[in-house]
């Protein structure tokens, strides 16, 4: 199985889990291939970011949701569809998780693989 970080970025967030405040969030696009298959993910994951050199990652704020699963292997056409889709599919999960990802306050430069 290889799995690829496509995209992460780390924002300011708001969300309190586990009674535990949190004001980060990595936001990510997971491809994962195996036998033959390609599925890719969103995940978010909240945490506490109480300095501004803290990256120390929680992974018990960890929410995410398969957006495409299928036969076949990675496309970078699929992935920009993805990728321009990544804001509303995050923002769904923080909701769930009562979060809030800042986007116009990044943390760091987005990172792609």
């Amino acid at each position: 199985m290889a799995t690829i970080n496509v995209y992460q970025q780390f924002f300011s967030a708001e969300c309190t889990f586990n009674e535990v405040e949190r004001h980060g969030a990595l936001v990510m696009l997971i491809a994962t291939s195996e036998e033959g298959r390609i599925k890719y993910e969103v995940a978010v994951t909240f945490f506490p970011h109480v300095s501004d050199d803290d990256f120390a990652i929680s992974y018990d704020a960890y929410f995410s949701k398969v957006l495409f699963e299928a036969p076949g292997r990675r496309s970078k056409k699929r992935e920009q569809q993805l990728l321009e889709a990544i804001q509303i599919e995050a923002d769904s999960l923080a909701d769930e998780a009562n979060g809030k990802i800042f986007w116009d306050k990044p943390l760091m430069e987005a990172r792609r693989g």
